[in-house]
């Protein structure tokens, strides 16, 4: 038997590839120093994987920004633009961050690549850029020395190092292309064949091959692609483990099993899988992985249950069984020994990622000699919260069981409310906005962490605030912007900071996870009952509002956006979670109307990853997710107007629950694709007030005007002019003030241009 790991967490336990990210792009360390400090980061996660016991380490699974983009860079596909830097032969590291955020230290700034979510997870993917011109020749492209050197580095900790890489038909999935995709499965298979060959020729032995779209329910043309590429491909020497996640593979297992393979990888966390069936059903020599550790979540495993099923598949098995997480430990933070602040109950129920390495060790240990007292002295503690008091809240259960159908709804329908809205806003065509955060500089970081510490009191910290909010609106004013926003100063995340003033929700010091890049977040840990301490927002909202005669909307997260960006408790369904969220923002909506609050935006950027990634499981999902939105929002008036955001979503897959939401104005990511997303509109109109983003904030990149001018013409094709906004694609936080000045003084002078335009065509 075997413990292995699909992948381990790159970012560092403090954030420490994050900031050699930043401190490369600011040019605060040359690129020696910057590969230097990232060698020591896989050697640290080696070492940290090995002194746990993982016997394959895994490699590939690190990467400066993105593991997709990696497979993209070791093809050597480039878009053209940014192969036609002067720069793109001999410096490319910064190729990939053109690609990645359209802007690098050196060369020219470009659109960068489109990012989306990662399946059903908060992580982000820069999605490959495929064409008949891009894979051309793709095999005289392909270099693994970088995998393969990486390799090398890893021996150093372990005799067994497998390399992982996306395998082609779910790179090739995942990727847009203005041809039919699968028609480039030919040429792609080149790539992947030099891939291979490399490989073999550095004496590999295993490669780990992430097939995860065998979750998903494929047509048969898909299907057929597997069989084309893996009885295509020669795969030598190397022995290989076809690995999934996130989903049962249970449908595909006919397909899977006629396949040249050498090992199976089943996520047996994700979904109920019949595992006994898949195992009759595999090559008697095949290698089979059990991935049997939650690999995204936070709570200890129950190692007692998990040993009780594992038995007898590793009777059965013997060395053929392999132990895994569920997925990759991407999702996971590094490790729970350096949260010194929770108390001692509320840990004894967690393990991040070297814990659950550990956990495999224990796991194994009790399978070999067949005896479990080690890992029930390691499981009592973690069941203990079963029956805690402080999960419980009989109210709030109470509220929950109370629901109707009425409150569900708001009374007015859309045409009412908006002639209600705008006899009240006197807003002008094409209003402009942003959605939400405004650049959260130094000195504002270091106001909420010296209020945190105690060195600053509670009216210090609350003037400092109000000092940012006030610079916020003057700003906005100046710029031109016809609905302000308070530019969130006292907000560390959009979750986190509502979490915090929630009961039932506990929070860490160090358990970051990456969303995109340098981008980490701290998700909450869901472990009770979810009620509202007290006001949230309230303070803020009301005191820039009265700095100003325009409407400043405030700013909520959505009940499914904190559900999916938290680790959440697994001991009640994420629906019956989602409404005790939802109940809790329902009383902030109506503590702001209270107080006068004209607009409202309930933030639901999770609502698309959320959805499991079968199909057939979509409808139960959006019906409660649906739900627990329009619950959060009912109690608004006619006269209130209601905004959500999403950002990287597929909207035709989505786009009848996205109106059952109901909101008055929905504020979406289109600007990365150039308004394609747009596209669901053609098949089914959108019927309330729409914001596409004009330009990409992931992006340090200021556009033309003439640029946002263009995709509001391109908008315009599918929304009614009088139903459009004008906003950036998110929130600006991780933006700077200059850039930030710069972009939207833009934005609003594209939409008077547009203004102008109609004028000239009215008279």
């Amino acid at each position: 038997m075997q413990i292995h790991n699909l992948g381990f967490p790159r970012i560092g336990a403090k954030r420490e590839l994050k900031f050699t990210l930043e401190k490369y792009w600011r040019g605060e360390i040359n690129q020696d120093e910057f590969y230097k400090q990232c060698q020591q980061r896989r050697a640290d996660n080696w070492k940290i994987q090995q002194q746990a016991g993982i016997e394959w380490l895994p490699v590939g699974d690190f990467a400066h920004y993105d593991h997709v983009l990696n497979t993209t860079l070791l093809l050597g596909i480039i878009p053209e633009r940014f192969s036609h830097n002067h720069d793109s032969d001999n410096n490319s590291l910064d190729v990939e961050f053109r690609i990645a955020r359209g802007q690098a230290p050196s060369g020219c700034e470009c659109a960068a690549s489109d990012m989306t979510k990662w399946f059903n997870t908060n992580y982000h993917y820069i999605v490959p850029e495929l064409s008949t011109s891009a894979v051309i020749d793709l095999a005289s492209k392909v270099n693994a020395k970088t995998l393969i050197e990486q390799f090398n580095e890893a021996k150093q900790f372990s005799d067994k190092v497998k390399p992982v890489l996306l395998g082609p038909i779910s790179y090739l999935y995942l990727s847009t292309c203005e041809e039919d995709s699968i028609s480039l499965l030919p040429e792609l298979l080149k790539g992947y064949q030099e891939i291979f060959n490399q490989l073999n020729q550095a004496g590999i032995t295993w490669l780990q091959l992430d097939e995860p779209v065998l979750g998903l329910e494929l047509d048969q043309r898909w299907q057929q692609a597997f069989t084309q590429a893996y009885k295509t491909l020669e795969k030598g020497q190397l022995k290989l483990l076809l690995t999934s996640y996130f989903a049962s593979i249970d449908h595909h297992i006919s397909l899977i099993q006629s396949l040249p393979f050498d090992g199976l990888h089943i996520d047996t966390v994700a979904e109920n899988s019949n595992v006994s069936k898949i195992i009759s059903e595999l090559p008697s020599h095949w290698i089979v992985s059990l991935g049997i550790i939650n690999g995204r979540n936070i709570w200890k495993t129950d190692l007692v249950s998990v040993y009780q099923k594992v038995l007898p598949f590793y009777r059965e098995l013997g060395e053929r069984l392999w132990l895994a997480p569920s997925c990759s430990l991407l999702h996971s933070p590094v490790d729970l020994v350096q949260e010194e602040k929770l108390d001692d109950e509320f840990k004894s129920w967690l393990a991040f990622a070297k814990q659950k390495c550990q956990e495999l060790t224990l796991l194994k240990a009790a399978l070999i000699n067949e005896n479990s007292d080690d890992i029930t002295v390691y499981s009592i503690p973690a069941l203990g919260r079963a029956t805690s008091k402080r999960i419980n809240n009989t109210e709030v259960l109470e509220r929950v069981g109370q629901l109707t159908k009425k409150d569900f709804h708001r009374k007015e329908g859309f045409a009412q409310r908006k002639a209600a809205q705008q006899a009240v806003l006197n807003l002008p065509l094409l209003p402009t906005t942003t959605i939400g955060s405004f650049p959260q500089t130094g000195d504002i970081r270091q106001v909420r962490a010296k209020w945190r510490r105690g060195e600053l009191n509670q009216e210090e910290y609350t003037q400092l605030i109000k000092a940012e909010i006030k610079g916020a609106i003057e700003r906005q004013e100046e710029i031109g912007l016809d609905v302000l926003v308070h530019g969130e100063a006292e907000r560390n995340d959009m979750v986190e900071y509502f979490g915090e003033l929630l009961d039932g929700v506990a929070f860490t010091q160090f358990a970051w996870v990456q969303s995109y890049g340098s981008r980490c977040v701290k998700p909450p840990i869901i472990f009770g009952d979810i009620s509202r301490k007290q006001a949230m927002t309230l303070e803020w909202i009301n005191y820039a509002q009265s700095l100003t005669n325009k409407p400043v909307k405030a700013m909520l997260t959505g009940p499914i956006t904190i559900l999916s960006w938290s680790f959440v408790r697994d001991d009640i369904s994420r629906a019956q979670v989602a409404n005790q969220i939802a109940l809790a923002i329902s009383d902030e909506v109506e503590d702001l109307i209270a107080s006068g609050t004209q607009i409202i935006q309930i933030d639901e950027p999770a609502i698309r990853e959320g959805m499991p990634v079968k199909q057939s499981l979509w409808s139960e999902y959006l019906s409660w997710a649906t739900s627990a939105f329009c619950l959060s929002a009912a109690k608004a008036p006619a006269s209130t107007q209601i905004h959500t955001h999403m950002c990287y979503s597929e909207f035709n897959e989505i786009l009848a629950a996205i109106i059952d939401l109901d909101a008055d104005v929905l504020t979406v990511e289109t600007s990365r694709s150039n308004m394609a997303l747009l596209d669901a509109f053609e098949e089914q109109d959108y019927p309330n007030d729409l914001g596409p983003g004009v330009y990409d904030i992931h992006s340090p990149n200021v556009p033309s005007v003439s640029e946002m001018v263009n995709l509001l013409a391109k908008a315009e094709k599918y929304i009614p002019i009088e139903r459009l906004w004008v906003n950036p694609d998110c929130g600006l936080k991780t933006r700077t003030w200059p850039e930030t000045k710069l972009a939207l003084e833009n934005m609003v002078i594209a939409a008077k241009e547009i203004r102008e335009q109609l004028k000239a065509k009215v008279a």
